[in-house]
């Protein structure tokens, strides 16, 4: 069982950053593939970013340069960077975790963008 705690969201205003993080005890961390996935209400998850073990990252097409991915493998974390943020950003953000075929989700951590 992998547990995944989220921290870093909150409300900020059209164009301000945020960073999330998601902690992810566990001595194997680095084995793990680790993502960020959002939802709104009545929408699908949808893929946010994404960092492999061997620290390769993918980012959803919405993302457009905005936001970035990074993992410290010693402090078993993950981060999500997120600049020039939008009001089309409100969502609950979730870290993923992916590791010997299994996937694991945390709680998720809600970011509001409004004036």
């Amino acid at each position: 069982q992998v547990q995944l705690v989220e921290s870093g969201g909150g409300l900020v205003q059209p164009g301000g950053s945020l960073r999330l993080s998601c902690a992810a005890p566990g001595s194997i961390f680095r084995i793990y593939n680790m993502g960020w996935y959002r939802q709104v209400p009545g929408k699908q998850r949808e893929l946010v970013a994404a960092i492999t073990s061997g620290f390769s990252t993918t980012f959803g097409d919405f993302v457009k340069g905005r936001f970035t991915i990074s993992r410290d493998n010693a402090k078993n974390t993950v981060y999500l960077a997120m600049n020039s943020l939008k009001p089309e950003d409100t969502a609950v953000y979730y870290c993923n975790a992916v590791v010997t075929g299994s996937t694991y989700w945390g709680r998720g951590t809600q970011v509001t963008v409004s004036s």
